[in-house]
C-alpha cells in the first residue's frame, strides 16, 4: 500500500469518524424527539382517550379544548405568569449586570451567589419557596416569632395572588442567568466608544440610555426567547410549589396538559394542548433563529 492510499484512507476515516460517533445520538434524538412531536400531533387529530386510538375526528379536540374552562383559566394564568417573569426577570438581571460591570469589590464572591439559584432543579425551587411562603412554617411564622403578631403572608393559599408566588420563584431563580448574559454583553461593548462618549459630554444615564442598551439588543433578544420558552413550559416549577391551586387559580398550560393526557384520559385533548404550546414556542424562536442566520450571512 503506498504512502498515498494510506494518507487517503487516513482522510477518509477522519471524514467518517464524526459522523459515525454521533450517528446513534442524532438517531435517537430523531426517533425520541421529533418523532415523538409528530406523533403528538398525530393524536391531536384522533379520538385518543385512555390510550392512543386512531380514529381520525379533524379538528374536534381543538374545538373542544377552547370550549373549556380550565385551558381559559391557563392562558390567563400563563400570560400573567410569563409577562411579569420576563419582564422583572429582565430588568432585575440588567440592573445586576450593570452592578458588577462597575468594577466593584467582590464581583468574584457576588456573581456566584447570584447565578446559584440557576443551578438548583425547578422541583427543588418550587419545593424550597413552597416551605418559605407557607404561613404555618414559612416567612409569616418567623415573623410572628420575632414579635410582628399582625404580620400575614398568605399569597400561596389565596387564589387571586397565588399565581404570583411562582413569579417570585421563577425570578429568583432564572434572574442570575439573565444577569451573566447581560454582564457578557456588557464586557463586548467597545470602550472607546464609551470613552468617546463621556468626551463629548453625553452623561451616565444618557451613556445607557444611548449607546450601551441599544448596544444590548441581542442579549435582551436572547433573553425573550430563553424566558419566554421557560415560561411556556413551565411544569415542574408549578407542580412542586403549588400543584396547579389553590383550586385551577395556578393553572398552566403544561399542568392541563399533563392532566388531560393522562389523569382525565383524555389524551386527544392533552395532544392538542401540547400541540397549541408547540406552536407558541416555534412562533418565537423561528423568528429569532431567522435573524441570527440571516446576520450571519
Amino acid at each position: 500500500m503506498t504512502s498515498s492510499t494510506r494518507a487517503d484512507m487516513r482522510t477518509r476515516l477522519q471524514d467518517w469518524l464524526p459522523k459515525v460517533v454521533l450517528a446513534p445520538s442524532f438517531a435517537v434524538t430523531l426517533v425520541f424527539v421529533y418523532g415523538f412531536i409528530l406523533f403528538t400531533i398525530f393524536l391531536s387529530f384522533t379520538g385518543s382517550k385512555m390510550l392512543p386510538l386512531y380514529t381520525f375526528v379533524g379538528l374536534s379536540n381543538y374545538t373542544r379544548l377552547w370550549a373549556l374552562e380550565n385551558w381559559h383559566i391557563a392562558i390567563v394564568n400563563i400570560a400573567i405568569f410569563a409577562s411579569l417573569y420576563i419582564v422583572i426577570c429582565t430588568a432585575l438581571g440588567l440592573g445586576l449586570a450593570i452592578f458588577l460591570d462597575q468594577k466593584i469589590r467582590g464581583e468574584g464572591f457576588l456573581r456566584p451567589i447570584y447565578l446559584y439559584p440557576m443551578a438548583l432543579s425547578f422541583i427543588v425551587t418550587g419545593t424550597a419557596w413552597k416551605w418559605f411562603l407557607d404561613p404555618g412554617i414559612g416567612l409569616e411564622r418567623i415573623m410572628r416569632l420575632w414579635g410582628w403578631e399582625s404580620f400575614t403572608f398568605t399569597w400561596i393559599k389565596d387564589n387571586d395572588m397565588a399565581i404570583y408566588t411562582i413569579v417570585i420563584a421563577a425570578v429568583w431563580q432564572t434572574s442570575g442567568f439573565v444577569m451573566a448574559m447581560f454582564l457578557a454583553g456588557l464586557r463586548g461593548i467597545d470602550n472607546e466608544i464609551l470613552k468617546a462618549a463621556q468626551i463629548d459630554g453625553a452623561s451616565s444615564l444618557q451613556l445607557y440610555r444611548r449607546i450601551v442598551i441599544p448596544l444590548l439588543r441581542p442579549a435582551f433578544l436572547s433573553a425573550f426567547v430563553i424566558l419566554s420558552h421557560l415560561a411556556i413550559k413551565s411544569y415542574d416549577l408549578v407542580i412542586a410549589l403549588t400543584g396547579g391551586g389553590p383550586g385551577r387559580a395556578t393553572e398552566m398550560p403544561a399542568t392541563f396538559m399533563y392532566s388531560y393526557t393522562f389523569t382525565r384520559n383524555q389524551m386527544g385533548v392533552g395532544a392538542a394542548s401540547a400541540v397549541i404550546m408547540l406552536m407558541t414556542i416555534a412562533a418565537i424562536m423561528v423568528p429569532y433563529l431567522y435573524a441570527e442566520l440571516k446576520e450571519k450571512h
